[in-house]
C-alpha cells in the first residue's frame, strides 16, 4: 500500500518520498518496508536508530530522513491499519455436528457453530455470529449479528447480547447476583434469588473470565461501544454507560450507575449503590467508596481529585522526614 493511499483514506499528511509499505512494525524492529508509529513520547529515542520505511505521527518531527505521514489521531489511524494489513480470518460458515441446537431455537444465516456448542430452546442467534465451540447458550438467550463468542463463555438464560459483540473465553455471563439474607435468630443465610437479566449493547467487548451477574429484579446493563478487560467483576444490577473502558480486576458491586465515557483503570474497587458520572477517569488501584459526579480524574483510597491525591501523597512521603523534626522539636520544648 502506498503511503499516498494511506494519506488519502485517512486525511493524512505525506512529508517526504511517496512509497509502498508492506506491514506494520514496532519502532524497534521495523524494516525498510514497514510503517511504524509514534503515540508515546517515550519511544521519541528508538528514531534514531529506526530502519522503518515511514513513520505515523501527530506532529511533523525535524530532522527525520524517513518519510512522515501527520494526523490528528495516529493511534486510531494505526488500529484501522492493522485491520487492512492483518486481516482477521475465521473459520466459514458452518454448523458442526457434534453442536447440540435445541429445535426450539433459531440460528440465522451465515453463522459459524463449533463442536460441543449447547444452544437451549428459545435461543436467538442472529446472522453472521461465530460461536466457537464448547460455548454454553442458555434458553430464550438473543445474540445479535456480527457477534462473535470465543471457546468455553457460559451465557445464562434471558441474556440478551447486541450486534458486533465479543466474549473472550472463559466469560460468565448471566450467573447469580451475589445476593443473600442473614436471619439472626435462625443463624442461617438464605439465597435471594435472581430474577433479573443481563443485557449487553451493540459493540461491546467483553475480556477473558469476566463474570457479569444477573440482576435480582432489574437488568444489569453494559453500554454500547464499552470495552471490558479480563478478569474484571461486575455485580448485579449495575448500569455501565457507554464507551467506557474497565479495565483488568476491578471490582463493580451491586446496584453501582456508571456514566458514559468513564475509565477504570486496573485493580479499582467500587462500592456498591453509589453514581459515577461521565468522563470520569479513575486511577488504578483506587477504591471508589461514594459516588463521583464531576467530571476529572481521581485517584487514592477513598478516591479524591487527583491533584489532592498528589499533594497528600506528597505529604505522606515526607512523614518519616516531619516526624523526626517533631521529635526534636518537643526534646528541645521539655529542656
Amino acid at each position: 500500500m502506498r503511503l499516498s493511499e494511506i494519506a488519502k483514506l485517512f486525511d493524512c499528511r505525506l512529508l517526504g518520498e511517496d512509497k509502498e509499505v508492506r506491514g506494520i512494525a514496532e519502532i524497534e524492529k521495523a524494516g525498510s518496508e514497514d510503517l511504524t508509529f509514534l503515540t508515546n513520547p517515550k519511544y521519541k529515542k528508538f528514531l534514531k536508530g529506526t530502519k522503518a520505511g515511514a513513520l505515523l505521527t501527530a506532529k511533523e518531527i525535524e530532522g527525520l530522513k524517513i518519510p512522515q505521514l501527520i494526523c490528528k489521531e495516529p493511534y486510531v489511524v494505526f488500529a484501522k491499519l492493522l485491520n487492512i494489513f492483518y486481516p482477521e480470518s475465521f473459520p466459514p460458515p458452518s454448523i458442526s455436528k457434534r453442536a447440540s441446537i435445541s429445535p426450539y431455537s433459531h440460528v440465522e444465516e451465515d453463522c459459524y457453530i463449533g463442536d460441543f456448542v449447547y444452544v437451549a430452546e428459545g435461543a436467538y442467534i442472529g446472522k453472521g455470529c461465530y460461536i466457537f465451540p464448547g460455548v454454553y447458550v442458555g434458553r430464550n438467550v438473543k445474540i445479535g449479528d456480527g457477534s462473535i463468542i470465543y471457546p468455553n463463555v457460559s451465557i445464562y438464560d434471558e441474556t440478551v447480547i447486541g450486534k458486533g459483540v465479543r466474549i473472550h473465553s472463559g466469560a460468565v455471563i448471566g450467573s447469580d447476583g451475589f445476593g443473600y439474607a442473614f436471619s439472626k435468630e435462625e443463624k442461617r443465610i438464605y439465597k435471594i434469588p435472581q430474577k433479573g437479566k443481563v443485557v449487553i449493547e451493540d459493540f461491546v467487548e467483553i475480556g477473558a473470565n469476566t463474570t457479569i451477574d444477573r440482576g435480582t429484579l432489574g437488568d444489569t446493563v453494559i453500554g454500547e461501544g464499552t470495552k471490558i478487560d479480563n478478569l474484571v467483576q461486575v455485580g448485579h444490577n449495575v448500569k455501565i454507560g457507554k464507551y467506557c473502558f474497565i479495565v483488568s480486576q476491578v471490582g463493580i458491586s451491586g446496584s453501582t450507575k456508571i456514566g458514559d465515557f468513564v475509565t477504570l483503570a486496573g485493580k479499582v474497587g467500587v462500592a456498591g449503590h453509589i453514581e459515577i458520572g461521565d468522563n470520569i477517569t479513575v486511577a488504578a488501584k483506587s477504591g471508589i467508596t461514594k459516588s463521583l459526579k464531576e467530571p476529572g480524574t481521581y485517584a487514592g483510597f477513598p478516591a479524591r481529585p487527583y491533584k489532592e491525591w498528589k499533594k497528600i501523597q506528597a505529604l505522606i512521603d515526607r512523614l518519616p522526614e516531619l516526624y523526626e523534626k517533631l521529635k526534636g522539636f518537643l526534646k528541645g520544648k521539655r529542656k
